[in-house]
């Protein structure tokens, strides 16, 4: 594995990571707390691996230009700033949910969560969009390459 293999990484992280997310919101509407547990606890771990490989990748790439034009190019800016601010929240916000859902404060860890959830998955589909329009669609790669 190469550096040009860890932006397909992170869309599979990002990916794994939403798939997670939701799993674990259909088994606390179900009342299954486990397995609630369970996938919350995996998508952090998957997003603290993508966070990692996402650090590794742009420290040593830096950013990567949006080669597309017109149109196309103001609405995938757009989709990458509010994917970027929302990104900046999701760790806090995540811990901040986990850590009140294992001091047992489960009124404030829900009031939270309504919260967390939708951004963390926003972020995490968005993630996944990104790396298909940019790498994908448009076939960007490491600049300077």
């Amino acid at each position: 594995m190469d550096l040009t293999d860890l932006p397909t990484l992170n869309a599979i992280l990002n990916s794994i990571a939403t798939v997670l997310l939701v799993a674990g919101y259909d088994r606390i509407r179900h009342r299954q707390i486990a397995q609630h547990r369970a996938c919350m606890l995996a998508a952090f771990a998957v997003s603290v691996a993508f966070l990692i490989s996402y650090v590794v990748y742009h420290y040593n790439v830096g950013s990567v230009p949006f080669p597309g034009q017109g149109l196309v190019r103001t609405l995938y800016l757009i989709m990458l700033f509010t994917h970027v601010v929302l990104a900046a929240l999701v760790p806090f916000l995540a811990i901040v949910t986990l850590s009140l859902a294992f001091r047992g404060n489960f009124e404030r860890h829900r009031r939270i969560a309504r919260w967390t959830l939708p951004i963390w998955l926003y972020v995490s589909a968005t993630g996944v969009l990104v790396y298909v329009i940019l790498y994908v669609v448009y076939g960007a790669g490491i600049p300077g390459d």
